[in-house]
Protein backbone atom coordinates (compact mmCIF):
# COMPACT_ATOMS: atom_id res chain seq x y z
CA UNK A 1 0.00 0.00 0.00
CA UNK A 2 1.00 3.17 -0.60
CA UNK A 3 1.34 6.20 2.21
CA UNK A 4 -2.08 6.55 3.53
CA UNK A 5 -2.79 10.38 1.60
CA UNK A 6 -1.81 9.37 -1.63
CA UNK A 7 -3.73 6.26 -1.50
CA UNK A 8 -7.13 8.65 -0.97
CA UNK A 9 -5.79 10.62 -3.77
CA UNK A 10 -7.04 7.88 -5.90
CA UNK A 11 -10.96 8.13 -5.29
CA UNK A 12 -13.86 10.19 -3.31
CA UNK A 13 -14.76 7.53 -0.78
CA UNK A 14 -17.32 9.04 0.53
CA UNK A 15 -18.87 9.58 -3.18
CA UNK A 16 -18.32 5.72 -4.00
CA UNK A 17 -20.22 4.34 -0.53
CA UNK A 18 -23.40 7.21 -1.61
CA UNK A 19 -23.16 5.93 -5.43
CA UNK A 20 -22.83 2.12 -4.81
CA UNK A 21 -24.80 2.42 -1.43
CA UNK A 22 -26.96 5.06 -1.08
CA UNK A 23 -27.33 7.71 1.71
CA UNK A 24 -29.10 5.57 4.42
CA UNK A 25 -28.32 1.68 4.87
CA UNK A 26 -30.70 -0.27 6.94
CA UNK A 27 -29.05 -3.12 9.14
CA UNK A 28 -25.22 -4.18 9.71
CA UNK A 29 -22.48 -4.21 7.14
CA UNK A 30 -19.13 -6.27 6.39
CA UNK A 31 -16.06 -4.88 4.79
CA UNK A 32 -13.40 -7.30 3.28
CA UNK A 33 -9.54 -5.68 3.92
CA UNK A 34 -10.22 -2.60 5.57
CA UNK A 35 -6.75 -0.84 4.58
CA UNK A 36 -6.59 2.12 6.12
CA UNK A 37 -9.76 2.68 6.70
CA UNK A 38 -10.73 4.80 3.86
CA UNK A 39 -14.14 3.53 2.89
CA UNK A 40 -14.76 2.48 6.64
CA UNK A 41 -15.76 5.73 7.84
CA UNK A 42 -18.20 6.63 4.92
CA UNK A 43 -19.93 3.77 5.31
CA UNK A 44 -20.41 3.45 9.12
CA UNK A 45 -22.05 7.26 8.64
CA UNK A 46 -24.79 5.59 6.28
CA UNK A 47 -25.54 2.53 7.80
CA UNK A 48 -27.85 1.84 10.85
CA UNK A 49 -26.63 -1.08 11.95
CA UNK A 50 -23.07 -2.10 12.53
CA UNK A 51 -19.81 -1.83 10.48
CA UNK A 52 -17.92 -5.18 10.39
CA UNK A 53 -14.59 -4.12 8.98
CA UNK A 54 -11.49 -6.23 8.76
CA UNK A 55 -8.10 -6.40 7.42
CA UNK A 56 -5.36 -9.29 8.11
CA UNK A 57 -2.38 -6.41 8.11
CA UNK A 58 -2.24 -5.65 11.55
CA UNK A 59 -0.97 -1.97 10.47
CA UNK A 60 -4.05 -1.59 8.08
CA UNK A 61 -6.37 -2.33 11.47
CA UNK A 62 -4.31 -0.23 13.77
CA UNK A 63 -4.89 3.05 10.94
CA UNK A 64 -8.42 1.62 10.85
CA UNK A 65 -8.85 2.12 14.52
CA UNK A 66 -7.28 4.89 14.88
CA UNK A 67 -9.00 6.63 12.14
CA UNK A 68 -12.51 5.32 13.96
CA UNK A 69 -11.96 6.54 17.20
CA UNK A 70 -10.54 10.29 15.60
CA UNK A 71 -13.80 10.41 13.78
CA UNK A 72 -15.69 9.04 16.88
CA UNK A 73 -17.74 6.61 14.94
CA UNK A 74 -19.32 4.30 17.43
CA UNK A 75 -20.82 1.53 14.85
CA UNK A 76 -17.44 -0.03 13.51
CA UNK A 77 -15.97 -2.84 14.90
CA UNK A 78 -12.65 -3.46 13.33
CA UNK A 79 -11.40 -7.29 13.38
CA UNK A 80 -7.60 -8.42 12.46
CA UNK A 81 -8.94 -11.49 10.87
CA UNK A 82 -7.90 -13.87 7.83
CA UNK A 83 -11.23 -13.97 6.05
CA UNK A 84 -10.16 -15.60 2.97
CA UNK A 85 -9.40 -18.70 4.79
CA UNK A 86 -11.48 -18.11 8.01
CA UNK A 87 -14.89 -16.30 7.12
CA UNK A 88 -16.03 -13.14 7.65
CA UNK A 89 -17.31 -14.33 11.42
CA UNK A 90 -20.75 -12.91 10.82
CA UNK A 91 -23.34 -14.86 10.99
CA UNK A 92 -24.93 -16.33 8.13
CA UNK A 93 -27.86 -13.93 6.21
CA UNK A 94 -27.26 -11.08 8.80
CA UNK A 95 -25.51 -8.11 6.71
CA UNK A 96 -27.16 -5.85 4.61
CA UNK A 97 -24.28 -4.89 2.48
CA UNK A 98 -20.99 -6.13 1.85
CA UNK A 99 -17.66 -4.24 0.84
CA UNK A 100 -14.95 -5.85 -1.74
CA UNK A 101 -12.60 -3.12 -2.67
CA UNK A 102 -9.63 -3.85 -4.80
CA UNK A 103 -9.68 -7.10 -3.31
CA UNK A 104 -11.03 -9.19 -6.17
CA UNK A 105 -7.29 -9.72 -7.65
CA UNK A 106 -6.73 -12.87 -4.89
CA UNK A 107 -5.98 -16.37 -5.70
CA UNK A 108 -9.59 -17.35 -5.22
CA UNK A 109 -12.19 -14.53 -5.75
CA UNK A 110 -15.58 -16.64 -6.28
CA UNK A 111 -15.29 -18.31 -2.99
CA UNK A 112 -14.30 -14.71 -0.91
CA UNK A 113 -17.62 -13.75 -3.53
CA UNK A 114 -19.22 -16.57 -1.46
CA UNK A 115 -18.32 -15.60 1.53
CA UNK A 116 -20.02 -12.29 1.20
CA UNK A 117 -22.90 -13.81 -0.35
CA UNK A 118 -23.57 -16.31 2.92
CA UNK A 119 -23.48 -13.38 5.16
CA UNK A 120 -25.84 -11.28 3.02
CA UNK A 121 -29.43 -11.78 4.13
CA UNK A 122 -31.63 -12.22 0.91
CA UNK A 123 -31.95 -8.92 -0.79
CA UNK A 124 -28.63 -7.58 0.38
CA UNK A 125 -26.04 -6.27 -1.66
CA UNK A 126 -22.30 -6.20 -2.13
CA UNK A 127 -20.37 -3.67 -3.51
CA UNK A 128 -17.36 -4.10 -5.81
CA UNK A 129 -14.99 -2.03 -6.83
CA UNK A 130 -11.26 -2.13 -8.75
CA UNK A 131 -8.79 -0.53 -10.49
CA UNK A 132 -9.47 0.01 -14.12
CA UNK A 133 -7.84 -2.41 -16.53
CA UNK A 134 -5.54 -0.31 -18.21
CA UNK A 135 -2.31 1.91 -17.17
CA UNK A 136 -3.20 3.63 -13.41
CA UNK A 137 -0.70 5.10 -11.05
CA UNK A 138 -1.19 1.78 -8.76
CA UNK A 139 -3.22 -1.50 -8.34
CA UNK A 140 -1.87 -4.79 -8.98
CA UNK A 141 -0.09 -6.16 -11.85
CA UNK A 142 -2.49 -6.14 -15.27
CA UNK A 143 -1.64 -9.90 -15.31
CA UNK A 144 -4.16 -10.11 -12.19
CA UNK A 145 -5.75 -7.11 -12.19
CA UNK A 146 -9.32 -8.12 -12.78
CA UNK A 147 -12.18 -6.64 -15.49
CA UNK A 148 -15.51 -5.72 -14.71
CA UNK A 149 -17.07 -8.27 -16.88
CA UNK A 150 -14.83 -11.22 -15.43
CA UNK A 151 -16.16 -9.90 -11.48
CA UNK A 152 -19.86 -9.97 -12.58
CA UNK A 153 -19.42 -13.41 -14.01
CA UNK A 154 -17.31 -14.53 -10.71
CA UNK A 155 -20.35 -12.76 -8.63
CA UNK A 156 -23.00 -15.05 -10.72
CA UNK A 157 -21.06 -17.72 -10.48
CA UNK A 158 -21.36 -17.35 -6.31
CA UNK A 159 -25.17 -16.59 -6.30
CA UNK A 160 -25.54 -12.55 -7.09
CA UNK A 161 -27.65 -11.67 -9.69
CA UNK A 162 -26.37 -8.19 -11.31
CA UNK A 163 -28.10 -4.98 -10.11
CA UNK A 164 -25.88 -1.75 -11.82
CA UNK A 165 -22.67 -0.38 -12.66
CA UNK A 166 -23.22 3.35 -12.24
CA UNK A 167 -19.68 5.72 -12.74
CA UNK A 168 -17.99 6.61 -9.53
CA UNK A 169 -17.88 10.45 -8.52
CA UNK A 170 -13.69 11.97 -8.73
CA UNK A 171 -12.29 8.53 -9.31
CA UNK A 172 -11.05 8.27 -12.83
CA UNK A 173 -8.65 5.18 -11.93
CA UNK A 174 -11.25 2.63 -10.68
CA UNK A 175 -14.77 1.06 -11.98
CA UNK A 176 -17.79 -0.34 -9.89
CA UNK A 177 -20.82 -2.33 -9.87
CA UNK A 178 -23.36 -3.47 -7.10
CA UNK A 179 -24.52 -7.38 -6.95
CA UNK A 180 -27.52 -8.44 -5.23
CA UNK A 181 -28.55 -11.63 -3.40
CA UNK A 182 -31.22 -12.69 -4.95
Amino acid sequence: MPPAEQWEDYFDAAGIIETLCGTAVTGDAVEFGCGYGTFTIPCAQRISGTLHAMDIDPQMVASTSARVARHRVQNARIEQRDFVSDGCGCESESVSWALLFNILHIENPVALLKEAYRALRPGGSVAIVHWNYADTPRGPPLEIRPRPDQCRAWAEEGGFAWESSPPLPRSPWHWGMVMVRP
